[in-house]
């Protein structure tokens, strides 16, 4: 009886668009990301950018956590809501650390490696944002959001191979006599870079977990 009134109840749609924006925030932190590895004269504008994102991301986060909390009836699970959110703003975080990380190296050129890697964040933000969009309409659009999640998948495991080609590259450079402290701050740049990755791949884990549970 409860489930067939709460089938009748209007569900609170306003968590759609704190989706969508919150993932247009991760596309263009993402996007800054990538412009910071190009190198150049602009990387501080570009760190200071992504700080900004991180901001808005976290003050959208926070009216989604306070949504979960006071909305009678939510579109889906109000754990799967939170546990959403929560990982998209991780990986926000993530960026953030990461740029951090090149200010305080006072890094201004980059590994081979490490581009590719940039903009594998990009593609996997651009998915997100696919894919959030098409959460009002889980049922229907089940097999596109589980396609989407597996391209992040991809993605995530590609953007290993590179971590670890450029951590074997850093190595047998500081082994041929080259400055230790370039292998230090370069492996600590491709950690940061891969985490950025495995935090979208975390963001496609609840997506699909929300799929299987709607469908």
């Amino acid at each position: 009886m409860l489930q067939w009134f709460h089938r009748l109840m209007p569900r609170e749609k306003m968590f759609f668009p704190l989706f969508e924006r919150h993932a247009a925030v991760l596309l263009a932190g993402a996007v800054s990301l990538r412009q910071m590895l190009e190198g150049g004269e602009q990387i501080e504008l570009h760190c200071r950018d992504i700080l900004a994102k991180e901001h808005e991301a976290d003050d959208i986060a926070r009216e989604v956590l306070v949504g979960v909390r006071t909305t009678f009836i939510t579109p889906f699970d109000r754990a799967d809501i939170q546990s959403l959110i929560t990982s998209m703003d991780d990986a926000i975080d993530q960026m953030q650390k990461t740029a951090k990380a090149i200010m305080l190296f006072e890094l201004t050129s980059f590994e081979p490696e490490m581009s590719p890697m940039a903009e594998a964040i990009v593609q996997c933000a651009k998915l997100v944002q696919k894919a959030v969009s098409l959460l009002p309409s889980v049922a229907r659009n089940a097999t596109e959001l589980n396609e989407l999640c597996l391209q992040i998948t991809q993605i995530e495991g590609r953007a290993d191979e590179m971590h670890d080609h450029g951590l074997k590259r850093l190595y047998e450079n500081a082994k041929m006599g080259g400055n230790a402290m370039d292998f230090i701050r370069g492996s600590e740049i491709y950690n940061h870079l891969e985490e950025c990755v495995d935090r979208f791949d975390d963001v496609a884990n609840e997506i699909q977990g929300i799929v299987i549970e709607q469908v």
